[in-house]
């Protein structure tokens, strides 16, 4: 079971994963920067750590190895986010999730005027940053911090010592 402490990390938790998303959704939405591919995949363990996070907070069963689960998502969405940086950076190739260039080869003349009306955004282009940042290395980093808190919370999972965060 959880002790208090740890409800009250993971309530600040779930509040910065929501915040998160809602940034995301404010930036695309209202401030009309369109995400890339890897952009949208990189929502996905989001939106799933809130369904698990919902899933601790209202059902207590199975709560370690959902916590387990939340770092395994994470760990998961790091390598995403730090993918995508990458591709930012030209350390790596785009993936066909990305490849503009190889999506347009392959379609029709009509199809072709129907995808650049979509306005097809590259892994590669920046289109937002906050501090200098793209939302790529900033999801890395937050990816990797929550990774560990997960992992931390796993460990000290039924641990009733203050002192587990020292």
């Amino acid at each position: 079971m959880l002790n208090k402490k740890n409800n009250i990390i993971l309530i600040i938790i779930f509040f910065i994963i929501l915040l998160s998303i809602i940034s995301a959704l404010i930036i695309e939405y209202v401030l009309d920067h369109k995400p890339c591919g890897l952009c949208l995949y990189e929502r996905i363990p989001y939106f799933l750590s809130v369904l698990l996070m919902i899933k601790i907070f209202f059902f207590k069963k199975y709560e370690k190895i959902t916590l387990l689960i939340l770092f395994l998502i994470f760990m998961i969405s790091t390598l995403l986010a730090f993918y995508h940086f990458g591709i930012e950076q030209s350390f790596f190739d785009e993936s066909f999730v990305c490849n503009v260039e190889s999506q347009l080869k392959i379609l029709s003349k009509e199809s072709l005027l129907k995808e650049l009306n979509k306005n097809i955004v590259s892994c590669k282009d920046v289109t937002f940053r906050i501090l200098g940042l793209s939302l790529a290395a900033i999801n890395t980093i937050l990816s990797v911090v929550l990774s560990i808190i997960f992992l931390k919370l796993f460990f000290n999972y039924g641990s009733s010592s203050t002192s587990q965060y020292k």
